[in-house]
């Protein structure tokens, strides 16, 4: 019984082991297969590999070329027509360009001067279309402001205008200028769109750069110069005060923006204004000029000339003194002390003979009544009576008559201050101004410096006035003939008269004024003067005198 059991165990032990092995074995078989799958997987991947390399050689290789049957539609066939007709079409239209340009004696199409369609026209209708269009949209005058100070200035006296006719001639030469392949493609872009020729604004420069300078020193706030007159046996030197004055070119691109751009039609037109400061008072440069020896008077009779006195003088304190008093002392006017040396034969010591002819003479009327005026008119005449000017010397109405101040005895009275009458010390001493300037234009004397007021004054018409602001604006002429003259000048009665004396010159002509009106708007009045020169009654010259502009009350 035991040794069966044993068997047994045996047995099941073998059919155990034969498994194992059965199993060993198929699982080793099957591991072969899956590797050798693998292997063929890498075979085939080289292979593949070698097959794209041949390939590729073979493309590179010259293949022989083997005649194929024609398809119906061919793609090359079609590109190559195409490329024709653009070449036909395009050969056509520059052929129709070509002769177009050639023939045309109008401006293109597409072609605008101030945004206005010009295609189509001549030159020369162009040119009268646009002047037509642009006369009504040119105003008469502008307004220039500044902070509340308003003037205006009349564009036709400054000439101002359009230059439609080289505007005309560029929009002509569209498409006419470069080689005939550029013309005719400028052509062909003129039918997809259009070009704007802007015309150009012309105007007398000078005149305007002239009127914009006085007008600096009219503004409300413009720098005052240092300035310096003779007070009996004092040197009154005034200080400068800093302000603005007008930017000129600055002034003249705004103007011409505002005219392009029509915008002055209905827009004051900003002044363009800088900063100044006035110039350092140099009392170097003013000794010079007011230190001088006495001259005694005399004259001569062959040849007839006249020697006029003069008298000296001098500083009481030394020059150092009065540099050192201007540098120490901030104050708005200073006073020095002069010495006066009178000479021993003065002027009016040689009688009439010195002045025999009177060469022009001007009055004017004035209100005696108003006592202030008068008293101002009464000082500035008594400063400027007997006052001698040797040939080629300039008269300055301001350094001879001094500043206008309480001190001097002046007075207040209806003055023009920013487009307003106020009382103002000094004020009617323009009257002065006034007469004295006709007087020396009928003694055909050169005026160098002359303003005209902002109104029209009562007592002369438009153009024969002159004003004069201490500091900013004087009155100056120069005596341009061969002898001295003399100013001679009376207030009394309610006329202020002027006379110059002197002796009179074979080439002396007869003197006529003419002033009128040249137009009116509802802010402005714009006049002219003219001096007309005659000989023997028959006109030899006309000169301008001045154009003017006036604030309408």
């Amino acid at each position: 019984m035991g040794n069966k059991n044993e068997l047994l165990e045996k047995k099941e032990k073998y059919i155990t082991m034969k498994e194992t092995v059965k199993q060993s074995e198929e699982i080793e078989k099957l591991a072969k297969e899956q590797q050798s799958n693998k292997n063929q997987i890498s075979e085939n991947k080289e292979l593949k590999k070698v097959e794209e390399t041949d390939n590729k050689k073979q493309q590179n290789q010259w293949v022989p070329y083997v005649p194929v049957e024609k398809k119906k539609t061919n793609l090359s066939s079609i590109v190559t027509l195409c490329v024709i007709a653009v070449i036909a079409i395009f050969g056509l239209s520059f052929s129709i360009f070509t002769v177009y340009n050639i023939f045309n004696t109008n401006i293109i199409s597409g072609v605008h001067i101030k945004e206005i369609d010009v295609s189509g026209f001549s030159p020369s209708d162009a040119k009268y279309q646009l002047d037509n269009y642009l006369k009504d949209k040119l105003p008469d005058e502008i307004t220039l402001k500044h902070g509340d100070f308003e003037t205006t200035i009349s564009l036709a006296q400054m000439n101002f205008s359009f230059d439609t006719k080289s505007a005309t001639n560029s929009a002509f030469q569209v498409g006419r200028e470069g080689n005939i392949f550029e013309n005719n493609l400028e052509v062909l872009s003129m039918m997809f769109g259009h070009v704007n020729i802007e015309p150009k604004i012309t105007f007398d420069k000078k005149s305007l750069v002239k009127n914009l300078e006085t007008l600096s020193s009219q503004l409300p706030d413009a720098v005052v110069q240092s300035s310096y007159y003779l007070e009996n046996s004092e040197l009154i030197v005034t200080a400068g005060k800093e302000g603005n004055i007008i930017d000129v070119d600055g002034t003249i691109e705004e103007i011409k923006n505002s005219i392009s751009t029509f915008s002055a039609l209905k827009n004051p037109i900003k002044i363009a204004v800088k900063a100044q400061k006035p110039d350092n008072i140099n009392m170097e440069k003013i000794y010079q000029e007011v230190r001088k020896d006495p001259v005694d008077a005399y004259y001569t009779k062959d040849p007839f000339e006249i020697h006029p006195s003069e008298n000296g003088v001098d500083f009481k304190i030394s020059l150092e003194e009065a540099k050192a008093l201007v540098e120490k002392e901030q104050k708005e006017e200073y006073s020095i002390p002069l010495h006066i040396i009178t000479p021993n034969v003065t002027t009016n010591m040689i009688g009439t003979e010195a002045f025999p002819d009177l060469l022009s003479t001007f009055s004017t009327r004035y209100a005696a009544s108003n006592r202030n005026r008068t008293t101002n008119l009464v000082l500035a005449s008594n400063k400027i009576n007997g006052t001698v000017l040797m040939p080629g010397e300039t008269f300055s109405y301001n350094k001879v008559v001094g500043a206008r101040t309480i001190s001097a005895g002046y007075k207040e009275a209806p003055i023009y201050v920013q487009g307003r009458v106020e009382d103002g010390l000094g004020g009617g001493i323009c009257q002065i101004t006034s007469t004295l300037y006709n007087a020396v234009i009928y003694a055909n004397l050169e005026i160098t410096q002359r303003t005209n007021h902002q109104f029209v004054p009562s007592y002369v018409t438009a153009s024969r006035d002159a004003t004069v602001v201490y500091g900013a604006l004087d009155f100056q002429f120069k005596n341009n003939r061969n002898y001295p003259i003399k100013l001679v000048c009376s207030v009394s009665g309610g006329i202020a008269n002027f006379q110059i004396f002197g002796m009179k010159q074979e080439d002396d002509l007869e003197v006529q004024i003419s002033s009128y009106e040249t137009g009116r708007t509802p802010t402005a009045i714009y006049s002219e003067a003219y001096k007309i020169l005659k000989r023997d009654g028959q006109v030899v010259d006309r000169q301008l005198l001045s154009k003017d502009t006036y604030k309408r009350h």
